[in-house]
């Protein structure tokens, strides 16, 4: 059905009828209402006709078009467009229905636009997926009335489209970019000073304020002070090491299945994963993956050729898991059996008690000994808005003391990894990808690995 009665139409119908009413106590005002009656349904019938005349190149007077990326990002704002084309010989008041996958629960994609005769009208809306997985799009519904506006009718576009959710690829980009030109700093990643040298040369260039002293090249500043250059001091630069291996090691067990603003624990580190994996590549690093939960997972060697970053994409997109407990054990089997080469291990996992890593802690220490390990683990962000707010009675000033008890329990993991030489980092969620680059950089920066 295409055929539909506006708003307005049945508000004129309303108020006739209210003027039958009152002709009923008033006779001489019968006569008029019949004729109004009779100009309502005349209008209405010119408004259908208008509507639902048929175009001469037999196309159809409305066109309309959903505009979307071949595959959405997971975690992040993607841009959807849909474009109106009018073709009638008059302007249109349009309301759109765009039937979105059920995953988003959203009531408010209707959106009203105004077109005029030969025009395109663009509405541009936001989808923000928070689990991987294929998601449905169905038809796009145009409502169009004309300016009589009594008569509604229907236009639906068959647009039915499965569209994969991804890693948030958009993020990477985003990261990318900014690498590239060097501009990390705009999103919070930090300079950090170099502490030491690396032993590969790059190049000798003219020293400037601020530069070490121990790294001038007297030799080669001897030879241009011979030739009576002003600026005859110069320096030996030198570049990071390559070719180095990051790991990302991703816990799939229940630790990491707590949700934080829609999105799990454990899509917020595959996110994190994919993006700190191609700032490695960038950096000329080895970028490799390992996952793991009570059964062994998706293992993918540390390699920087092309295409390798494709194949990592891939392999996130289609972790599934149980949420059961996670075998570290396990984890310290594979990583023996897989990574012969000493390597930065970034380990995403939770621990909500120090008891929980306590359990752990004899792997973790293997694990540290023949590799650089970094233990990434998450604040409760809402545990902490709940410490912030203000306790007003009794019972709030109690569960505020437990919910103190948890907090703390997170920093004391922090200082027994510590104590065994084990690098750690305690995030909130939302701060995981800056975070995580930070680390990076700074082992870089340090010469650790």
């Amino acid at each position: 059905m295409s055929f539909f009665l506006t708003k307005r139409f049945f508000y004129l119908f309303t108020a006739l009828i209210a003027g039958f009413v009152v002709a009923f106590f008033l006779p001489w005002l019968l006569g008029p209402m019949y004729v109004v009656l009779g100009l309502l349904a005349a209008l209405a019938l010119l408004d259908a006709l208008l509507l639902y005349a048929p175009a001469r190149n037999k196309a159809a007077p409305v066109f309309g078009r959903r505009v979307l990326g071949e595959k959405l990002a997971n975690g992040s704002d993607n841009d959807v467009q849909i474009y109106l084309e009018n073709r009638y010989r008059f302007p249109i008041q349009t309301e759109t229905i765009d039937e979105i996958p059920h995953q988003f629960q959203r009531r408010d994609v209707l959106f009203g636009a105004r077109v005029k005769p030969g025009e395109t009208q663009i509405i541009n809306y936001q989808l923000r997926p928070t689990k991987r997985g294929e998601y449905e799009f169905g038809a796009l519904n145009i409502y169009v009335a004309s300016p009589l506006g009594l008569v509604r009718r229907r236009f639906r576009a068959d647009q039915h489209r499965v569209v994969p959710v991804y890693p948030s690829f958009l993020q990477m980009r985003q990261y990318e970019l900014l690498a590239i030109h060097n501009r990390l700093t705009e999103v919070g990643v930090k300079r950090i000073r170099r502490v030491g040298q690396s032993l590969e040369f790059e190049q000798i260039r003219p020293y400037v304020a601020g530069d070490d002293p121990r790294s001038i090249n007297w030799q080669a500043t001897a030879r241009r002070a011979g030739t009576g250059a002003a600026d005859a001091l110069v320096v030996n630069h030198f570049q990071d090491e390559r070719a180095q291996q990051v790991y990302c090691l991703i816990d799939k067990g229940r630790v990491m299945r707590m949700p934080f603003d829609g999105l799990s624990l454990l899509d917020y580190a595959i996110n994190a994963t994919l993006v700190v994996s191609n700032i490695a590549l960038l950096k000329h690093d080895k970028a490799g993956l390992l996952t793991f939960s009570n059964r062994p997972g998706a293992v993918l060697a540390a390699d920087r050729r092309p295409g390798h970053l494709l194949k990592l994409l891939e392999i996130l997109y289609r972790q599934k898991t149980k949420y059961l407990e996670t075998d570290f054990e396990l984890l310290y089997a594979t990583v023996r059996a897989r990574i012969k080469q000493r390597s930065l291990l970034m380990l995403f996992t939770n621990f909500e008690t120090l008891n929980a890593m306590q359990r752990q802690l004899p792997y973790l220490r293997r694990l540290a000994k023949d590799h650089l390990l970094l233990v990434i683990f998450f604040e409760n962000t809402e545990l902490r808005e709940y410490l912030d707010a203000p306790a007003n009675t009794t019972e709030d000033v109690y569960n505020q003391t437990i919910a103190e008890k948890f907090a703390q329990e997170k920093r004391q993991i922090v200082l027994e990894l510590q104590r065994y030489g084990i690098y750690s980092l305690l995030t909130a969620p939302k701060d995981l990808t800056i975070n995580t680059i930070n680390k990076y950089l700074e082992f870089k920066a340090r010469g650790l690995l």
